[in-house]
């Protein structure tokens, strides 16, 4: 009898522990639901200003960096299959080959491909080297300076650890999948997969998504720093090689789950793109906007942000973000997104105003400084309405 209690007061304790993990798979259900509300309710595409929109993902890793066993042909067919017009791979680099010249490059299967490196410099920095190339080794001034000598751009990657900042860098990898994703416990992760895996695999990411609120402070002040226009960019970092899985002898999967497969990680956030709409998408005017700043981060996975517009006009000309335009007495900041939404307007990494409830804003102003915009959806439930939605590069008033 004393076995069967235990028994039976074990079996109570395991039950009542799933019940947070099943309320928590019922707040997805409910962010689904609200997301296809958001999405039925967004507006035609906003005025870009003469500028085409492309959405693609940055930060990208195949099996030639050692860390992942992703093929060529499963990284081709997760673009296709998230319509994303293209991908820059950052490959590890090797002292035995050229990871860059051996990657995805040029147009495949409809989708442009950038090949990248991201290289691990000797005092533990990392920078994303756009396109990449065999020179990966010195310190990161020098590793810059190449760069820029063949017209390559220079990102800081995991910003929470670069020590380098006086180097002459282009920009800032602000927010990383991968960093934020190390922010979970293992175990509740284990539970809530049980829960809601099968049903909304790709929302699991709204457990742990959180705005990078130190990586940001650290691109706003490193702008501030070196009065210089720094690009911001999302990282999807993606690998697939997280999950778990049972294999037999011969390494064949009998039985596994797979966290996430490319497919996936291409859906969680995007970095969108401005060309000029008399240019084609390629390598050249890829690298134009990235260095312009002419792109945005979208987490597209809790609403499409395709048509999200930041433009500044003085009376005489207008620019878009990543632009640099003159005060002329005030300058007009104009925000318009997909649906209504909260937009916080930051002048040198500072909080200066914020409204909601509409799809088009304007504010005012007459200082000098960086400004940038961050969209907010609080028809979604907490604590996804609490995150980002869209985080814009700056607009700079000189």
């Amino acid at each position: 009898m004393t076995r069967k209690k235990l028994l039976l007061v074990f079996l109570t304790v395991i039950l009542l522990s799933q019940i947070p993990f099943a309320y928590r798979g019922y707040k997805l259900g409910r962010l689904h639901s609200a997301i296809q509300r958001v999405n039925s309710e967004r507006a035609a595409q906003a005025d870009q200003f003469g500028f085409s929109e492309y959405k693609g993902v940055l930060h990208v890793h195949s099996f030639l960096g050692g860390h992942s066993k992703g093929n060529f042909e499963e990284i081709i067919a997760a673009a296709k299959s998230n319509q994303l017009a293209f991908v820059v791979m950052t490959e590890h680099t090797s002292g035995n080959f050229n990871t860059a010249a051996m990657t995805l490059k040029g147009m495949q299967s409809g989708v442009l491909f950038m090949n990248g490196n991201e290289v691990n410099i000797a005092n533990g920095d990392r920078l994303l080297i756009l396109p990449g190339d065999e020179s990966t080794n010195g310190p990161p001034d020098e590793l810059v300076s190449r760069a820029k000598a063949r017209g390559a751009l220079s990102i800081v990657a995991y910003p929470q650890q670069f020590k380098s900042w006086n180097s002459d860098y282009d920009g800032v990898e602000v927010y990383n999948v991968y960093t934020n994703a190390r922010e979970i416990n293992p175990l509740v992760m284990f539970f809530d997969s049980l829960w809601s895996y099968r049903s909304y695999p790709d929302l699991l990411f709204a457990n742990f998504y959180s705005r990078p609120s130190a990586n940001l402070q650290k691109w706003d002040e490193a702008i501030a720093a070196k009065n210089k226009r720094l690009v911001g960019v999302a990282g999807n970092d993606s690998h697939a090689n997280v999950g778990v899985s049972l294999n037999d002898s011969s390494g064949k999967t009998l039985l596994g789950v797979q966290l996430d497969p490319y497919e996936r990680s291409f859906r969680l956030v995007r970095l969108h793109v401005l060309i000029p709409s008399d240019k084609t998408l390629s390598l050249e005017t890829l690298a134009d906007a990235l260095s312009g700043g002419h792109c945005f981060i979208g987490f597209d996975l809790f609403g499409d942000t395709t048509g999200f517009s930041f433009s500044a006009s003085n009376g005489t000309e207008t620019k878009i973000q990543g632009d640099e335009i003159m005060a002329d007495k005030e300058v007009r900041l104009s925000v318009s997104t997909p649906v209504t939404s909260r937009v916080v307007l930051f002048k040198d990494g500072k909080l200066f105003e914020e409204r909601g409830g509409a799809r088009k804003q304007e504010f005012l102003v007459t200082d000098k400084g960086s400004y940038r915009v961050e969209v907010y959806l609080p028809q979604l439930p907490k604590p996804v309405s609490e995150q980002p939605w869209i985080i814009s590069n700056p607009i700079y008033v000189r």
